[in-house]
């Protein structure tokens, strides 16, 4: 691979009220959906969003990014690409479960939040060995929807036009979500992954 881990201070970070209100708006739905989630899907589980704003919220502001647009893969209710927007990026969310597309089409309505969200897959095409060497080492056990489809199309951009890509994988997930970003982003693309509270990495392609 030529990811590498890089350090990066986002604990001083404040949150500002601008953002505790939206997260507290979007709470209910949150946990409403991650109970609802059909039975199709491995489930909708948040991540720690204050967490996020702060990681989110660091990097804007650093000289460590190639440029401003991100992206959010699986993006569930799209509150990760909705804090990427508030900070000030361009911001997308590539969404499989189409009711889950539903809810998060309606926060960003009612919120008047400029993000784009697409129901799709994120797995874009020319990863398919990647997939297929996944499916072996865990027998098929993958959360990911691994069909390429039209998502990047109907973005107009690629996977790497992202400047910074956020994941969540589930674990068996994580090694492909990995190699996918190494072999398909840009030289200096960032990937923000988090794992839970305690575990998130931050890497940059070489």
């Amino acid at each position: 691979m030529t990811l590498n881990c890089v350090d990066f201070d986002y604990k001083s970070v404040t949150t500002p009220n601008e953002i505790v209100e939206f997260l507290r708006t979007v709470d209910d739905l949150v946990e409403q959906n991650r109970v609802d989630t059909s039975k199709t899907f491995q489930g909708f589980v948040p991540s720690d969003y204050r967490a996020i704003y702060r990681c989110l919220k660091a990097l804007f502001d650093s000289r460590m990014l190639t440029g401003e647009r991100f992206c959010e893969w699986g993006s569930g209710i799209n509150v990760v690409a909705s804090l990427a927007a508030m900070i000030g990026y361009e911001s997308y969310g590539i969404e499989y479960d189409s009711n889950l597309c539903a809810v998060a089409e309606g926060i960003a309505e009612e919120l008047d939040i400029s993000v784009e969200l697409v129901n799709g897959s994120f797995i874009p095409e020319g990863v398919e060995d990647l997939v297929y060497d996944a499916f072996v080492t865990y027998d098929g056990e993958l959360a990911l929807h691994t069909d390429p489809d039209c998502a990047y199309d109907e973005m107009d951009y690629a996977v790497n036009d992202f400047d910074l890509i956020f994941a969540y994988p589930w674990p068996n997930d994580a090694e492909l979500t990995h190699e996918i970003f190494d072999r398909c982003a840009a030289s200096g693309a960032m990937l923000l992954a988090y794992h839970d509270v305690e575990s998130i990495s931050l890497f940059r392609k070489s």
